[in-house]
């Protein structure tokens, strides 16, 4: 049998509930066959963009990131948000037509929230990063990180305080607790990191020494990408377990 091996614990949630807005820390977060229930099922679609990737992002847009996406009312379908704070403190309904004219006003073009059952993602489903990783990158870019920067999921607090360990995971399997019924990831590509990471998460603020770091502590990637291969219930504290990948 694969032997599953202690690697840290779950130090922080996050889900993001319209892509590139906010991030709403979570204690426990239900994780389903398309990543955290929740997560990135909203977007803003850019009305005169043809291409395949038409959402609005934080890359073109940084003041995305000050607009807090949040419920008024509990138990909404799907765990989707009900409003939306703007960045002057103003609330509006998130498929309203003000909030639409607000971030069209931002960004220069007409834009359209859109609702994809199955998520919005870049790459995949989930995203994991090691609260080492994060410190190491903030002293080579000689600043203080924030997590949020790198927008992940889960972020793990490692037993073996080893940055960049995240590469030794690829093609292994994470799970959230020892049971045979644990939630769990499978490993399927490192993090390649764009220019959102140099933007603060409070101000929208922008920092380029951020991604200078990664490039050379780690060719531009910092933590990894996941699919789902279990469901199951995440929570801060959970143990994380590592089954190693065979050899090729």
């Amino acid at each position: 049998m694969d032997m599953l091996t202690v690697i840290g614990h779950v130090e922080a949630i996050f889900r993001y509930p319209v892509k590139s807005m906010a991030c709403e820390p979570l204690q426990i977060a239900n994780l389903g066959w398309h990543g955290l229930d929740g997560d990135r099922r909203l977007a803003f679609r850019r009305m005169d963009d043809r291409s395949g990737m038409p959402w609005l992002t934080a890359s073109k847009l940084p003041d995305l990131l000050r607009f807090t996406p949040h419920c008024f009312e509990a138990n909404t379908p799907g765990d989707l948000p009900t409003h939306v704070r703007t960045p002057d403190g103003t609330e509006m309904p998130v498929f309203g037509e003000h909030l639409a004219t607000e971030v069209s006003r931002r960004c220069g073009a007409p834009v359209q929230m859109m609702h994809l059952r199955s998520g919005i993602f870049d790459e995949a489903s989930i995203s994991v990063i090691a609260s080492d990783t994060v410190r190491e990158i903030g002293r080579l870019a000689g600043r203080d990180l924030d997590v949020r920067r790198f927008r992940p999921n889960v972020v793990v607090r490692l037993l073996r305080p080893v940055p960049l360990q995240e590469d030794e995971w690829l093609r292994g399997e994470l799970s959230f607790g020892d049971g045979e019924d644990a939630p769990a990831i499978a490993v399927t590509m490192r993090d390649i990191r764009c220019s959102m990471v140099n933007l603060d998460p409070d101000s929208a603020s922008s920092a380029r020494e951020v991604m200078k770091a990664i490039v050379r502590a780690n060719q531009n990637t910092a933590g990894i990408y996941c699919t789902v291969t279990r469901i199951g219930q995440l929570a801060v504290g959970q143990n994380i377990f590592l089954r190693a990948a065979g050899p090729l």
